[in-house]
């Protein structure tokens, strides 16, 4: 029997009340989503991921007809910014076609982000329609330490409420937010990515974005240019060793990995270059002197930041799912409702891609 660190949600007993008393209490509801609460089986363990080979669906969508087809009975495209990000209403994902995703896949990479609003059909299809949709857009990656619903480890889960965070949080910071790609330090780190809140606070829990790709183009091209001779590290080791120390469920079902990627990479679909380095993940610039890698990278770092010309936030709303292309964005969680006591509780799906493609030809990794 495995172990299992779990969190259990508590059924109110039954008492009998009169009426008045019945009146003015309300019985709590059982949680909807109970069955995609996190647990943590310490005897779960994987061996060392394997390349494979990618095609990214937007490819097939380049020779469409009408590339953004899937779109023709949206009843609003808003952009959130002219740079990235659009909402979009009418549209049930859950009844895309092949060709629709397709479709979908193309536009997220152009636009970086998508945020669709209204999808209570997708979010309570449940865990096989989740397999099913990511692994449409690529091999599903298993989150090395974060917590997944009983039997689904193909799910990673965000979690925090007024008892519990299993989320990969640091306390001795002044601010919660920390810009990323999700598991960089993967081999092949991932493509489209699917996010849904399936519970959370009255307001406050946004994610930010930004774009990678704007980025990059906001820098000299001199020094773009030496930015695309370069490649560094990324590391899971910190984040597996912040597991290890107890916090977050405390397991490792992997080992973790370290890989060199391009600081600037190409996208397959679009050709778009992109920075790829972050605060979370990245550590140090390949061949050169650490003070000459950190003061690079603190500075592409301090560029990321405060670029709010780059940058979109994603307010939540209940049954919006968003995806974007992890490729050439970057985001953070925004951790300002943790004095409300209000859970949070969301579920990623996270489709691997193709290993970084070099934006300079030859670029040996």
């Amino acid at each position: 029997m495995s172990t299992v660190q779990t969190i259990t949600e508590a059924v109110p007993s039954l008492t009998l009340r009169n009426k008045d008393e019945s009146e003015q209490t309300k019985q709590e509801e059982p949680y909807k989503y109970a069955h995609l609460l996190p647990v943590f089986p310490k005897d779960e363990h994987y061996p060392p991921l394997t390349p494979f080979e990618h095609v990214d669906p937007g490819l097939r969508a380049l020779s469409h007809p009408n590339p953004r087809a899937f779109l023709d009975n949206a009843t609003s495209i808003v952009d959130l910014t002219p740079r990235l990000g659009s909402e979009i209403q009418g549209i049930n994902l859950a009844e895309l076609d092949n060709n629709g995703r397709d479709e979908l896949a193309l536009e997220v990479a152009r636009r970086g982000l998508l945020v669709f609003r209204d999808q209570q059909d997708f979010i309570d299809r449940g865990p096989e329609f989740y397999r099913e949709w990511g692994r449409y857009f690529g091999r599903l990656h298993i989150h090395p330490t974060s917590g997944h619903p009983e039997g689904v480890p193909e799910l990673h889960l965000v979690y925090r409420d007024a008892n519990t965070t299993f989320n990969f949080e640091v306390d001795e910071r002044i601010t919660s937010t920390t810009w990323h790609s999700d598991v960089s330090y993967e081999l092949q780190p991932p493509g489209l990515t699917t996010f849904f809140l399936l519970s959370q606070p009255g307001t406050g829990g946004d994610t930010a974005f930004t774009s990678q790709v704007s980025t990059l183009s906001r820098l000299s091209p001199q020094f773009v240019a030496f930015l695309k001779t370069l490649k560094a590290i990324h590391s899971g080791f910190e984040q597996a060793e912040y597991s290890r120390s107890g916090r977050r469920g405390g397991v490792v079902r992997r080992e973790p990995v370290q890989n060199v990627h391009p600081i600037v990479r190409k996208h397959p679909v679009t050709g778009e270059e992109a920075l790829y380095v972050n605060r979370q993940f990245t550590r140090r610039i390949v061949g050169l002197k650490r003070e000459e890698s950190d003061a690079i990278l603190n500075f592409l770092y301090d560029h990321i930041d405060k670029s709010l010309d780059n940058q979109a936030r994603v307010k939540w709303q209940p049954n919006t799912v968003v995806l974007w292309d992890n490729r050439i964005t970057a985001h953070s969680a925004i951790v300002d409702f943790d004095k409300t006591g209000e859970r949070r509780h969301g579920a990623r799906i996270t489709p691997q891609a193709e290993r970084p493609i070099p934006a300079l030809d030859g670029l040996e990794l």
